[in-house]
């Protein structure tokens, strides 16, 4: 073959060799030519999800029904809770606004579901409505065992109620339990409870919810009065 051969050293060696693979030669011997001078192809990567921070719009309940349904920026969201979602008709003749769904709700999947919600519909039929015709929600559609909220929680909880109540148009509203009479009158369901209120202009009271009249049936009296406080001439 001919020719001076020129011997390199080891650290000479090493150098050359990591020019070549910092230059991306990764083979010795490969069976098709390969083009070195070509940019390297950079792999294309989706985007990262963006995070449902949009406001519930104000022009129609399905819009917000849509929202409850679908945003991860719900109080007491996470990946895991399941969530409740309200029922009924827009501008129902009584609109009913519970605290969180307990377990027996997720079962019959609405607000207020099992024995609570037949004796719901007792107490709506005793005042001559239907209870097919209210509209249910409850005031975090999220059921949080133990869990108490925050400040912040219930009053982002109340507006977000304020803002169905106006969408529903309501002629009658009950706050059933502790928690929708605290966020939405400022008052312990002891205080608010004998009262006529207003909620977005809509005639309301708080009352007992089913499921505590369950457990205490010698509250159903003070419940009845309640109910025809609310029945009372609106003027």
């Amino acid at each position: 073959m001919g020719g001076d051969v020129d011997s390199i050293g080891i650290a000479e060696a090493r150098g050359a060799l990591a020019w070549w693979l910092e230059a991306g030669v990764d083979v010795a011997v490969q069976d098709s030519p390969r083009d070195w001078l070509k940019p390297a192809s950079r792999t294309a990567t989706a985007p990262p999800p963006v995070a449902n921070v949009a406001e519930p719009s104000h022009n129609t309940l399905a819009e917000l029904q849509h929202w409850l349904a679908s945003s991860a920026e719900l109080p007491l969201a996470s990946a895991t809770a399941r969530r409740i979602l309200p029922h009924g008709p827009e501008n129902a003749p009584i609109m009913l606004l519970s605290d969180a769904p307990a377990l027996e709700d997720f079962a019959a999947g609405q607000p207020i579901g099992s024995e609570a919600w037949a004796l719901a519909g007792r107490m709506l039929a005793a005042i001559g409505i239907d209870a097919a015709d209210a509209y249910s929600a409850s005031l975090s559609c999220f059921n949080t065992p133990g869990a108490r909220l925050a400040d912040s929680d219930r009053e982002a909880c109340a507006e977000i109620a304020r803002r169905h109540i106006r969408l529903v148009r309501p002629e009658r509203l009950i706050l059933f339990g502790d928690g929708p009479a605290l966020a939405l009158l400022g008052k312990r369901l002891v205080e608010a409870r004998g009262h006529v209120h207003k909620v977005e202009g809509v005639r309301t009271i708080a009352t007992f919810h089913p499921r505590h009249l369950i457990k205490r049936p010698l509250d159903k009296s003070l419940a009845w009065r309640d109910l025809l406080l609310l029945m009372e001439d609106k003027s």
